[in-house]
């Protein structure tokens, strides 16, 4: 890889990261220093990874490096710790997107990275899969999981007044 064709993969591929890490953390600055370290991590193995894969690569080091940071941080959740059943707020939200973003928010962070990676950002199972190393069927079973939740949370009458 020559230093324009990583310049081009930058130029590429930094706003799509950026944004599927951001939307993950909701912290701008932890954000830019994980697209940050996953390009820098490219180009240290610049010669090893194949160029028809360096955006698969890309996301799997960007996933990797926020999951690493989330368990450093402390900030995983489960879903059997989470109550689903209990949605109440003193909030009232008009609208939608925040219902949506606050949901998103409570979703264990390996479902909120596979809806991330499937709703916002388009990518196949197949691809989902290589990026965060799961299987095509577990990546479909936390998908509908989060979907579920998802369903259940904004339809939930107090949240969506």
């Amino acid at each position: 890889m020559t230093i324009s064709e990583y310049n081009s993969c930058v130029d590429s591929f930094s706003d799509g990261i950026y944004r599927f890490v951001l939307k993950n953390l909701r912290d701008t600055e932890v954000s830019h220093d994980i697209v940050q370290d996953s390009f820098m991590k490219l180009w240290i193995k610049r010669k090893k990874v194949d160029k028809k894969k360096i955006k698969s690569y890309l996301y799997t080091t960007a996933y990797h490096t926020l999951i690493d940071y989330i368990r450093k941080n402390k900030r995983n959740t489960s879903l059997e710790n989470s109550d689903i059943g209990n949605f109440e707020s003193n909030e009232s939200y008009s609208d939608i997107k925040e219902v949506l973003n606050a949901a998103v928010e409570k979703l264990p962070e390996v479902q909120r990275s596979v809806i991330m990676l499937r709703d916002y950002e388009g990518y196949s199972y197949e691809e989902i899969g290589t990026i965060t190393g799961l299987n095509e069927s577990q990546v479909k079973v936390y998908i509908y999981r989060a979907r579920l939740f998802l369903k259940k949370y904004i339809v939930s009458p107090e949240l969506v007044i």
